[in-house]
């Protein structure tokens, strides 16, 4: 089982970030970010280290359009019979 940043790299899995704030209202109307992202395993490898588990990866992030810290994380795992657990 794919634990670290560093097996998953190793793996080939692909990462994406999808943004879950939903429509607030403070006082004013607002609209709903649905933003996603491909993010780079390698730029996350340099800046959390190959050790970083990818259970605490989605506490980390934040959405790159709203600043919002409330987001989804999804692995993309390339065909050779690996599962996505993490």
């Amino acid at each position: 089982m794919i634990t670290t940043l560093g097996e998953a790299f190793d793996a080939g899995w692909r990462l994406r970030v999808y943004c879950r704030d939903g429509k607030r209202d403070h006082g004013k109307s607002t609209r709903e970010c649905r933003s996603s992202l491909a993010a780079d395993i390698e730029t996350l490898l340099r800046t959390r280290g190959r050790a970083f588990p990818i259970s605490s990866l989605e506490t980390r992030m934040k959405c790159p359009r709203c600043g919002s810290r409330r987001v989804s994380i999804a692995f993309e795992v390339p065909r050779s019979g690996m599962s996505a657990s993490a």
